[in-house]
């Protein structure tokens, strides 16, 4: 799978239950909003969270959330 793009700062809605950031619900992208549809994965790696998320209209992103930064990023990956 290649990055189609490189990563652009984003918002996201998400559900945080005891900890921020623990499910994106839909995200803004290049000016359009995003529902998604399925988290097909999620990790975390020193500082921040990773979701690979599908959307309803079938497009996968990788949404990253930058704690320190208290920010997200996203790239849209094409397979």
């Amino acid at each position: 799978m290649a990055n189609a793009s490189s990563p652009q700062q984003i918002d996201v809605t998400c559900y945080s239950g005891q900890t921020y950031a623990e499910r994106p619900y839909s995200f803004r992208w290049e000016g359009a909003e995003h529902r998604v549809k399925e988290v097909e994965k999620e990790w975390r790696e020193p500082g921040e969270k990773h979701f690979r998320v599908r959307t309803a209209e079938n497009r996968l992103f990788e949404l990253c959330y930058h704690e320190k930064e208290d920010e997200w990023s996203a790239v849209e990956l094409v397979r």
